[in-house]
C-alpha cells in the first residue's frame, strides 16, 4: 500500500505543473502522461501479468486425485448396507497421480512463456501507439497555435490600415472604397483567427483526451532523429507482435507433437475388511494411441499449420512495414525540398512584396489596400510554409515514435 501511494505521489509531483495548467505543456510531459492514463497499455500489461502467473504452473505435475470409497456393498438381504457383516465389502481410500514426462512439461512451459513474451510484446505495441498519436496531436496543437498568431498579426495590421484609411478619408486624403474594402480585410482576417482558433481548441481537447489533463499551450519540439530502417523495423511494435505470435504456434506446434506420447496414471489404495486382512491396491492406467495418424498427428499438423500462417503474416507485415518506411523517408526528403525551395521562392518574395508596397506607401505612390493586400499574402505564405512543417513534422513523428521506445 505505502509503494502506491509513494508512486502516486511522485506521479502527482513529476506532472504537478502540467496539472496545475500555469505553463505550457513539453512533448516529454505529454508521452509520459499519455502512457500512465493509457487504458489499452494498461489492459495489454494485465494480460502480460496473467500470462506471467500462467506460465508459473505450466510445467507442474497436475494435482493428485484422492480416492474413497467401499466396495462390494450388499443392498439386498439382511446384511442390506451393513459395512461390517460381509466379508466381501471393503472400505477403500486411495491416491491417483497423472505422470507428464519432463519433456511434455518442459514443452508446456515453453509454450506458456512464449505467450508471456507475446502479451508483453501487445502491451509494447499499446504504449508505442499511445506515444504515437499523442505526438501527433500536440503537433497539430503547436501547429495551429503557430498559424494563429500569423492571423492575429494579420488583425493588428487590418486594424492599423483601417484606422489610417479613416484619418485619411476625414482629411479628404483618401476615399471611402479603401475604407469598405479595408473593414472587409479586417473581418475577413478575424474570421481567420477565429477558424484557427477552433483548430487549435480542437486539438488541445483531442490533446487532453490522451493526457487526461486541461492543456492551454504546448512547448516548440526539438528536431526528431530519423531511424535507419533497420532499427525502425527491429523496434516495429506490430512486426515484434507478430514475431511473437510465430514463437508461440512453434512451441504450441512442439507440444502438440509431445501427445503422441500419451500420460501415465498410477493409483494406490488401501481397503479395509471386518474380520479379514486388509488390502492394498496399485496399478497404472496407460492410454493407448490407436489410430495417431488420425488423432495425434492431425493435431499436430493443425499446429504447423499455425505456424506456416503467423509466418506468412509476419512476412507480408514486414514488407508493409518496409514500405511505409521508404515511404515515409522519400515523403521527408520531398518536404525538406518544397519547404527550401518555398521558403526562397514564396516566403522570401512575399518578403520583399510587402517590404516595397510599405516604402512605397509611406511615399504616397500606393494605397493602403495594396498594402494590406502585400501583408495578406505575406501572411498566406507564410502559413502555407507552416503547413508544409507541420506535415514534415508529422511524418518525422510517425517515424520516430512508431519503434518501441528505447529499442531503435
Amino acid at each position: 500500500m505505502l509503494v502506491i501511494v509513494f508512486r502516486a505521489a511522485a506521479f502527482f509531483a513529476a506532472f504537478l505543473p502540467a496539472l496545475a495548467g500555469a505553463a505550457a505543456l513539453s512533448l516529454a510531459t505529454a508521452l509520459d502522461l499519455a502512457v500512465e492514463r493509457s487504458e489499452a497499455a494498461r489492459s495489454a500489461q494485465a494480460g502480460a501479468a496473467g500470462a506471467r502467473e500462467t506460465a508459473r504452473a505450466a510445467g507442474e505435475l497436475p494435482d493428485p486425485v484422492v480416492r474413497a470409497g467401499v466396495d462390494n456393498l450388499p443392498i439386498t438381504g439382511p446384511d442390506r448396507l451393513n459395512t461390517t457383516r460381509d466379508s466381501m465389502t471393503m472400505k477403500r481410500v486411495g491416491i491417483s497421480q497423472e505422470w507428464v514426462s519432463p519433456a511434455k512439461r518442459r514443452a508446456r512451459q515453453a509454450a506458456a512463456e512464449a505467450a508471456v513474451t507475446r502479451e508483453a510484446a501487445q502491451a509494447d505495441l499499446a504504449v508505442a501507439d499511445a506515444r504515437m498519436q499523442t505526438a501527433l496531436v500536440y503537433l497539430d496543437a503547436l501547429y495551429a497555435a503557430e498559424a494563429l498568431k500569423l492571423t492575429v498579426l494579420m488583425e493588428h495590421h487590418a486594424h492599423e490600415e483601417l484606422e489610417a484609411s479613416k484619418a485619411r478619408l476625414a482629411s479628404s486624403a483618401g476615399g471611402s472604397q479603401e475604407v469598405l474594402a479595408l473593414m472587409g480585410a479586417r473581418a475577413a482576417a478575424a474570421d481567420e483567427s477565429a477558424d484557427l482558433r477552433q483548430q487549435q481548441a480542437s486539438a488541445l481537447i483531442q490533446l487532453q483526451r490522451w493526457v487526461g489533463v486541461a492543456v492551454e499551450g504546448v512547448e516548440p519540439v526539438t528536431t526528431m532523429p530519423m531511424p535507419s530502417k533497420e532499427a525502425y523495423l527491429s523496434a516495429n511494435p506490430t512486426l515484434v507482435a507478430l514475431q511473437r505470435d510465430v514463437d508461440v504456434a512453434r512451441q504450441n506446434a512442439n507440444l502438440a507433437q509431445t501427445n503422441r506420447r500419451p500420460n501415465w496414471t498410477w493409483e494406490v489404495s488401501y481397503g479395509q475388511r471386518t474380520g479379514y486382512s486388509d488390502m492394498v491396491s496399485f496399478g497404472v492406467s496407460i492410454p493407448i494411441p490407436l489410430a495417431p495418424a488420425e488423432r495425434q498427428d492431425r493435431e499436430t499438423a493443425a499446429k504447423l499449420a499455425l505456424v506456416a500462417k503467423a509466418e506468412a503474416d509476419a512476412a507480408e507485415a514486414t514488407r508493409t512495414a518496409t514500405a511505409e518506411y521508404l515511404a515515409a523517408v522519400e515523403d521527408i526528403q520531398r518536404l525538406q525540398e518544397r519547404i527550401e525551395r518555398y521558403r526562397i521562392g514564396v516566403v522570401q518574395v512575399a518578403e520583399q512584396r510587402t517590404a516595397a508596397a510599405l516604402a512605397s506607401y509611406r511615399s504616397n505612390q500606393t494605397t493602403l489596400v495594396t498594402l494590406f493586400e502585400a501583408r495578406h499574402a505575406e501572411v498566406d505564405a507564410r502559413r502555407k510554409l507552416l503547413t508544409l512543417q507541420r506535415d514534415l513534422a508529422k511524418t518525422q513523428a510517425r517515424l520516430f515514435f512508431r519503434p518501441i521506445a528505447g529499442r531503435t
